[in-house]
Parts: C-alpha cells; sequence; structure tokens
C-alpha cells in the first residue's frame, strides 16, 4: 500500500477524497483556473453546496495563512 501511495497520492483513497485533494490541488496551485468544472466535480461526488464552500474555505484560508507567514518571514519551528 504504501508504494501505491508513493507512486500515486491519490492511489489510496476514495472517490469523494479524491475529488477533494484534486480541487484543493488545483485552487492552490492554479486558482485563476478554477471555474464551474471544478465545483461540479465535487458535487458529481455528492459534496453539497456548503461541503463545497467549506472546502474552499479551508483551502483559501491556508493559502492565506501561509503566504501571510512567508510575507512577514516567520520561521517554522
Amino acid at each position: 500500500m504504501l508504494a501505491r501511495i508513493e507512486a500515486d497520492v491519490y492511489a489510496a483513497v476514495d472517490a469523494r477524497r479524491e475529488a477533494v485533494l484534486r480541487y484543493a490541488e488545483a485552487l492552490t496551485l492554479r486558482p485563476g483556473e478554477m471555474g464551474r468544472e471544478h465545483v461540479e466535480g465535487l458535487r458529481a461526488v455528492g459534496l453539497d453546496d456548503a461541503d463545497v464552500l467549506g472546502v474552499a474555505e479551508v483551502v483559501a484560508y491556508y493559502a492565506y495563512a501561509n503566504r501571510i507567514a512567508d510575507g512577514l518571514g516567520v520561521a517554522l519551528e
């Protein structure tokens, strides 16, 4: 199992978690490319509007917090 995870980070998760992880990755790395199709991908695996909002909020918050820390030169522990 560990080798599968190392080879493909999505190999050991179910479809719902994979969709959330792919959404989070896209929002983190390519926020300007996000569109309705990303939201529809989450809906396709059973997330409702509140779930989608929650995922977007958590991902955006971590991006924000990391950029603030980086911008202020906060040292990692």
